[in-house]
C-alpha cells in the first residue's frame, strides 16, 4: 500500500513534485501506462506524468529490487518508441533505509549499453525541502532526521493550517500510513487526528471495498442492497473489536479481508477516539 499511497500523491499534487524533482512548478497530466503496452501486472507500481515537453517517471521502493535498473531502461526505450521528442527523467526513490548496495544503483550496463537514471533515498534528504508544500507534507518524517517523531509532530502543525479539508484530510492520511515506515502506530494515532483522516479518500476506498464485497456477496443470495449498506461499517467494526484482542493483524486480516497495511491505517485513525 505504500507505494499506492506515493501514486496518490504524485497524481493529486504533482506541481509539488515537479518543483521537487525537476526543479519547476509545471503541469503535469497522467500518462496511463497502457499508451506504452505496459503489462498491467509491471504497470501497478508505474507512476508517469507528462507535459508537452517532457516525461516524469517514478518508482517508488520500500524494498531493493535488483530489477530496477533493467525496468528503468525498459521504460525508458517504451516512452522513446510512443513519444521520440520528449525529455524523459526517471527518478527511483526508495523510503525505507537499509544498508543493501542496491540503493545506490543508477545504471543499467551491459556490453555496448549504458543507461543512467536518478536514485533519491529519502533518508539522505534535508526535512525542510518536503515541509514546503502540502503534497510533500507525508514525506517529511522519512527525511534525514533522528528525531521522526519531532518531524510528525511538526508536519501535524502543517496539516492543521490546511484550509482545504479535503486535501487537509488526504495529506493527514497519506502521512499516518508512510510514517508506519519508522514510528510505532502508538506515536501516531497520538499525533495525526483522526476525525480529519476519516474524510481521506483513502479511508472512503476502504469503505468503497467493503461496500463492494458486500453488494458481491448479496446478488449471491438476492439482497444486494441490504448486504451492502452494512458491510463497510461492519468490517471496520469486526476489525475495532479484534485490535482489542491483541490478535495478530494477520489474523485480523484473514478474518476481515483487508490488507496489513489498511488495518495499519485503521488502527491509527480508530483507536485514538478510544482512548480520548
Amino acid at each position: 500500500m505504500f507505494d499506492n499511497i506515493c501514486k496518490f500523491l504524485v497524481e493529486n499534487f504533482s506541481s509539488d513534485f515537479a518543483t521537487w524533482l525537476l526543479g519547476e512548478s509545471i503541469n503535469l497530466t497522467e500518462l496511463s501506462p497502457k499508451e506504452l503496452s505496459l503489462e498491467p501486472i509491471r504497470a501497478d507500481a508505474l507512476i508517469l506524468l507528462q507535459s508537452e515537453q517532457s516525461i516524469l517517471h517514478l518508482e517508488f521502493q520500500t524494498q531493493v529490487d535488483a530489477e530496477i535498473p533493467f525496468r528503468m531502461i525498459d521504460y525508458r526505450l517504451r516512452v522513446y518508441r510512443r513519444f521520440p521528442d520528449k525529455a524523459m527523467h526517471q527518478v527511483v526513490i526508495y523510503l525505507k533505509q537499509t544498508n543493501s548496495n542496491l540503493v545506490q544503483q543508477n545504471t543499467f550496463t551491459i556490453a555496448g549499453t549504458r543507461h543512467e537514471f536518478a536514485v533519491i533515498r529519502l533518508w539522505e534528504q534535508p526535512t525542510e525541502v518536503f515541509l514546503r508544500t502540502p503534497g510533500l507534507l507525508p514525506l517529511a518524517v522519512l527525511s534525514s532526521t533522528i528525531e521522526p517523531e519531532v518531524i510528525l509532530n511538526e508536519v501535524a502543525r502543517e496539516i492543521n493550517a490546511i484550509t482545504e479539508l479535503r486535501t487537509q484530510s488526504n495529506i493527514a492520511a497519506s502521512t499516518a500510513i508512510l510514517a508506519g515506515l519508522v514510528l510505532e502506530k502508538e506515536v501516531i494515532k497520538r499525533v495525526l487526528r483522526s476525525d480529519i483522516m476519516r474524510e481521506s479518500a483513502i479511508y472512503q476506498d476502504i469503505l468503497q471495498e467493503g461496500k463492494a464485497e458486500g453488494k458481491a456477496e448479496g446478488k449471491a443470495e438476492g439482497k444486494a442492497e441490504g448486504k451492502a449498506e452494512g458491510k463497510a461499517e461492519a468490517l471496520l467494526e469486526v476489525a475495532r473489536n479484534l485490535f482489542s484482542t491483541g490478535m495478530p493483524l494477520e489474523q485480523i486480516g484473514r478474518v476481515t479481508g483487508l490488507s496489513i497495511e489498511q488495518l495499519q491505517y485503521l488502527q491509527v485513525s480508530e483507536s485514538r477516539d478510544s482512548n480520548q
